[in-house]
């Protein structure tokens, strides 16, 4: 499978920070980073949009998935709110990630920080048609948690 190419613009304010990049050669996402100029403190139970100093063009048929880093999860309550993010082919203005903080302690975002991983990932298009009826299945209209939880 041929990777991908991302055409990407690193502003001003990330000239010094590293391009997203895999940690390990078998990761899913690269990490993306934070462009921040100082220090941001987020409290218990707020949110922030980080800036990451990217613009970028993606490939034709393709999207970037903004995730949550495990670690911070784990270890901080540090989440994205709108997790996955999407970001679509046709959107040139910056990459920022919306960070909560769902812990219990202030979390401080500091410059270069990995923040979040971004997964390329294709996009496949669909097509609506309308019908009258749906034809069957086993699981029917069964829905939130009626296939119970053993």
């Amino acid at each position: 499978m041929t990777a991908p190419i991302i055409d990407v613009v690193r502003l001003s304010h990330a000239a010094d920070l590293p391009l997203p990049a895999y940690a390990t050669d078998g990761a899913a996402g690269m990490d993306l980073l934070a462009a921040v100029a100082a220090p941001l403190v987020i409290p218990p139970g707020g949110r922030a949009l980080v800036p990451t100093g990217l613009t970028m063009a993606l490939p034709p048929g393709y999207e970037l998935q903004v995730r949550p880093r495990s670690g911070l999860a784990l270890k901080n309550g540090i989440t994205l709110p709108n997790s996955p993010g999407t970001i679509d082919e046709d959107y040139r203005g910056e990459l920022g990630v919306i960070i909560l903080n769902a812990g219990t302690e202030p979390f401080t975002v500091d410059r270069g920080m990995r923040i979040a991983q971004a997964v390329i990932a294709p996009v496949v298009r669909a097509t609506w048609r309308e019908v009258a009826e749906l034809p069957g299945s086993t699981r029917g209209t069964g829905g939130f948690g009626s296939t119970g939880t053993r």
